[in-house]
């Protein structure tokens, strides 16, 4: 298949300061889906708990060096970057990534950092999606001010609007000082159960009340997302006709169209 060229990579930030709204099955999925494309694709693990290097099929325990080296200015990506049998590449994270916000904070422009080296392979890839920690902290900082656009994973439930108001006020924040090109390019409707009234209603809900596109179709609730990081692959390499890996593909596809 033939690898599409572009100059500068579309930089994807996946962030929700909540936990288990399917934030790293998301940057895994839609990852391996852009490669499918034929694209060239990076991803980068921004959270110490290191999900996303584990979920790939990296021992974060057995990583020399990380994404944490990096922003450090310890190594560069080209050094850390690792080839998954997904088709893409990634930057690891490891739990000492923990640490780096301290240490970046004292740092001029420690908003930058992330940005600046990933300039440095630019012209490697043709989308970088960021798996973000669950915080609004320097890391997630660094990610909205490194991307193009924002994801946002939501599972349909009540309780989940909580935080994305807060975070759609940090977005702001972002776009008046520090990246005035971030787009946020949707909220990703996530554990959807289409049996439920109260899904529908939270998926009729969400778009209005944030003012924002909701990207379709919603991720379907299933064992298969579970069982695919058990092998170090995707959801789209494990079972690939499930519901769930199809409706990633349709979600990468339209996403594609905006990048």
């Amino acid at each position: 298949m033939a690898r599409t060229r572009s100059r500068t990579p579309a930089v994807v930030a996946v962030a929700n300061q909540k936990g288990g709204v399917a934030k790293t099955t998301s940057v895994a999925s839609l990852g391996a889906a852009f490669a499918e494309q034929g694209k060239r694709v990076l991803l980068v693990d921004l959270d110490p708990q290191a999900c996303l290097t584990f979920s790939l099929g990296v021992d974060p325990d057995e990583v020399q060096s990380s994404i944490n080296e990096v922003l450090l200015g310890q190594a560069t990506i080209a050094e850390v970057r690792v080839s998954c049998e997904d088709g893409v590449d990634l930057v690891p994270s490891v739990i000492d990534l923990a640490g780096a916000e301290s240490m970046l904070m004292p740092r001029p422009g420690r908003e930058h950092v992330l940005k600046g080296v990933l300039d440095e392979v630019a012209d490697d890839y043709d989308v970088v999606l960021l798996d973000c920690s669950p915080s609004l902290g320097v890391l997630t900082l660094n990610a909205l001010t490194a991307a193009r656009g924002l994801v946002i994973p939501m599972p349909c439930e009540m309780l989940s609007h909580r935080g994305v108001g807060q975070l759609l006020d940090t977005v702001a924040d972002v776009q008046r000082i520090l990246n005035k090109d971030l787009q946020v390019l949707g909220i990703l409707p996530t554990l959807f159960d289409g049996r439920s009234n109260h899904a529908r209603e939270v998926l009729a809900d969400v778009g209005e009340r944030y003012d924002l596109p909701v990207l379709e179709p919603p991720i379907p609730k299933t064992i298969r997302f579970a069982e695919a990081p058990a092998v170090g692959r995707s959801i789209l390499a494990t079972s690939r006709t499930s519901k769930g890996a199809t409706a990633y593909r349709e979600v990468a596809q339209a996403l594609a169209k905006r990048l």
